[in-house]
């Protein structure tokens, strides 16, 4: 502390001895000395302390110059902690970046300094603020087209292909680059501040520790990372975007994974089934990935969905007003288990109404979904063409 403190001594002795209090380079020196007692480890107390009892040392006590000293140490002091601060954030962002991209540098050394023990189970959510003109603002699709659906139980693991863009945002070419096991970052200027993510992740820690979640801003979004068997992180995590964000936001739960690759895999699902949410007009705010895995499946073969899509249901083209008024009404049924009355109460019309545009589009299709058999071909169509984006988008 002695060979900190000598300028620190120096500047003292001379104001006590010529009255002048100390100039640029002695206070200079002084935060010289309190960046290196904040590397070294020291506390703000010992270092002011070690001040004070070196100045009982200079006779008399020159308190005016005192007084700049210790601020000058002080200020040393907390210019070193904040650049420490902004290492270890620019640290985080990289080991972030690193980890969700799957990049293997050093990434299992580095984790155990951020507290996690990538060896275990994670699971990861990812949370997207309200994106305007989104398709979830609209009317439920797919399960749910009265938007009536509970929370947590629509949605579907995406196929998002990069962890450096941001899933659809229900406009046409967002939603289909989404479908098409792409992403974009369109979203990304409607982000989540280094501000909110801290606060969110500093009550996180307080609850579960530092070693059981990582919270960091990702292109936009929200990501946690949580262990797979602490399922109450994720509920805590969904608690403080619904207080964070304003309405509209949204969840996209990854199912959980083991290791580093399956941090990755894990994100990239949760990603995706905000892109699928978005796509289909889901209005469940969380969207997990294990509830619908159909439609990463449909997606795989997307030359067999389009040509099932085309044979299935371009008769309805044919129809007059177009073939929305039809598609709503197959939806609405399936979402009912072939219950018309109830179909017809989310569409808001009569169950004659509905009786009806069933035997048209049986009379225009050749389907009818009273048989199974062709009950499961038409709702499979019908899911296909949401992915689609059909018939706003013409398909072949």
């Amino acid at each position: 502390m002695d060979e900190l403190l000598g300028g620190h001594l120096r500047a003292l002795r001379e104001a006590a001895a010529t009255g002048r209090p100390p100039g640029r380079a002695e206070l200079d020196d002084c935060r010289v000395a309190g960046t290196l007692a904040a590397e070294r480890g020291l506390s703000v107390r010992d270092l002011v302390e070690a001040a004070l009892a070196g100045a009982e040392t200079v006779n008399p006590v020159p308190f005016p110059a005192l007084r700049r000293t210790v601020s000058a140490l002080m200020e040393g002091y907390e210019h070193a902690q904040r650049s420490a601060l902004r290492r270890e954030e620019a640290a985080r962002r990289e080991f972030v970046d690193d980890l969700l991209q799957g990049r293997a540098d050093r990434l299992a050394e580095r984790a155990e300094h951020f507290g996690l023990r990538l060896a275990e189970t994670y699971v990861v959510a990812v949370a997207r603020p309200r994106v305007p003109g989104a398709s979830g603002d609209g009317p439920g699709r797919a399960g749910d087209p009265t938007g009536t659906a509970p929370p947590g139980t629509a949605a579907s693991p995406g196929t998002a292909g990069s962890t450096r863009t941001v899933p659809a945002t229900g406009t046409t070419a967002t939603a289909r680059a989404t479908a098409a096991g792409g992403t974009t970052g369109a979203t990304a200027a409607a982000g989540v501040t280094e501000a909110t993510a801290r606060r969110i992740e500093e009550a996180l820690i307080t609850r579960f520790g530092s070693h059981n979640v990582l919270v960091a801003v990702r292109d936009g979004m929200l990501v946690c990372v949580a262990p797979g068997g602490l399922t109450v992180a994720i509920g805590e995590f969904t608690h403080h975007v619904r207080q964070a964000f304003a309405p509209g936001w949204r969840i996209g739960l990854g199912r959980p994974h083991r290791g580093p690759g399956g941090v990755v895999t894990s994100y990239r699902e949760g990603a995706g089934a905000i892109g699928l949410g978005d796509r289909l007009g889901l209005r469940a705010p969380v969207l997990k990935a294990a509830d619908l895995l159909v439609f990463p499946v449909l997606l795989r073969d997307r030359a067999a969905i389009e040509d099932l899509v085309t044979t299935v249901l371009n008769p309805l083209l044919e129809a007059r007003g177009g073939p929305g008024p039809l598609l709503d009404t197959l939806e609405a049924v399936f979402a009912s288990q072939g219950n018309q009355t109830a179909a017809a109460r989310r569409l808001g019309v009569s169950t004659r109404a509905v009786t009806y545009r069933l035997e048209r589009i049986r009379r225009l299709t050749g389907f009818s979904p009273d048989d199974s058999t062709q009950r499961f071909t038409l709702e499979t169509a019908v899911l296909g063409a949401r992915l689609l984006d059909w018939p706003a988008h013409p398909l072949g």
